[in-house]
């Protein structure tokens, strides 16, 4: 029986993960791409860097991660799982030595270049590793049905996001 052609389209769980490491790769080109003096540019980029890996990290730790532990079956299965999370905390260490690094130093340089060289290797890792793998223990059904999931949180985690920062503009 063939498949309708709305339901073949829609996105699966997978495709918004791997959405969401293209955008944090085209963003952390951007961020080491700019001058020492382009500080405005730097904080910027930094804080839509940061916001964007803490929804999709909490997403993944919430939602994907623990239904991937849920299906896995090989003791390799567990091991992608832990090393996802363990990925996931290096990525915050470094997040927030670049915070606390001046935007015009040569240390906020080489922090900026190893967090993206850390995005880079967790992303190919688990678009090469624990998606393909999630693919074939999870199936298309429960995978459409965590997409939906996936996509609401990150929804109201942004939306969460955004009512903060205007709280904080706004005058008291």
């Amino acid at each position: 029986m063939p498949k309708s052609k709305t339901r073949a389209a829609e996105k699966d769980a997978i495709t918004l993960l791997k959405e969401d490491h293209k955008k944090i790769r085209a963003l952390l080109g951007e961020l080491e791409e700019t001058s020492t003096r382009a500080v405005d540019t730097r904080e910027e980029l930094l804080q839509t860097i940061e916001r964007e890996l803490k929804i999709h990290a909490k997403v993944e730790e919430q939602i994907f991660y623990p239904a991937f532990r849920e299906a896995a079956e090989k003791q390799d299965d567990k091991k992608l799982y832990y090393e996802a999370l363990e990925e996931h905390h290096v990525v915050d260490t470094v997040l927030a030595e670049l915070k606390e690094a001046a935007p015009t130093s040569d240390e906020f340089a080489a922090k900026a270049k190893v967090l993206k060289d850390l995005v880079e290797h967790y992303a190919e890792e688990e678009e090469t590793e624990m998606l393909p793998r999630a693919r074939k223990l999870m199936g298309r059904h429960k995978l459409l049905e965590l997409h939906d999931r996936l996509a609401e949180a990150k929804t109201s985690l942004t939306e969460g996001v955004l009512t903060k920062l205007v709280e904080l503009v706004r005058p008291s």
